[in-house]
């Protein structure tokens, strides 16, 4: 998993409340355990039209936000299922960071696990944020995790809070399966001690 250190790319207004797993990446889509290959699926009914044509109006098919980074969006967001597909479309598609004022809480576990940051601000700043985005031409936010900073288009820098246990996750790049590797030999020590305490959960080796 690759760290989290800083980011500064474009960022894409989507002003919408209670985006859900299901409008993220659709049910037909969820064949596969495969991470890659699924950013084309990403809010593919809002992207493409039902003739599969891309819909103009629609914020990531628009030229300012094609390459974006970021998604700017409003609260509850990713709530529904708990599909983690949801999350590989939207790190498969380019996303590091989303900034929302919160978060359906498996999704957030989902992000943290795959790499990219959910970043909770107030609301007012997020509407702030999504204000500029469509007003100014300047696009780009930078977010510094180190420090717990991220700057809006206008230069305007703000804090904001991270669970420690999240933040370190994303600043070295791993994941709970990472993190467990780093304790082989007090799991090794556990199961010795276990298998001579309660032989019959283990059965014969």
């Amino acid at each position: 998993m690759t760290p989290f250190l800083h980011l500064r790319g474009i960022a894409a207004p989507l002003p919408v409340e209670n985006v859900d797993t299901d409008a993220l990446i659709a049910v037909q889509h969820l064949y596969t355990l495969k991470k890659t290959g699924l950013g084309k699926f990403l809010l593919h009914r809002w992207r493409y039209t039902q003739e599969g044509h891309e819909n103009p109006d629609f914020v990531l098919n628009r030229a300012q936000f094609r390459n974006a980074s970021i998604l700017v969006t409003r609260a509850n967001f990713g709530c529904g299922s708990s599909r983690e597909h949801a999350v590989w479309a939207l790190a498969d598609y380019g996303f590091r960071c989303v900034i929302a004022p919160s978060f359906a809480s498996i999704l957030y576990e989902n992000c943290v696990n795959n790499g990219i940051l959910p970043l909770v601000l107030p609301a007012e700043r997020v509407e702030e944020l999504l204000a500029m985005l469509e007003d100014r031409k300047e696009k780009a936010v930078s977010v510094d995790l180190s420090s717990c900073l991220v700057t809006f288009p206008n230069g305007i820098t703000t804090s904001f809070t991270i669970n420690p246990a999240h933040r370190q996750a994303l600043l070295e790049g791993i994941d709970p399966i990472g993190f467990a590797m780093r304790h082989q030999e007090a799991i090794a020590k556990f199961q010795h001690d276990d298998r001579q305490l309660r032989p019959w959960v283990w059965g014969p080796r």
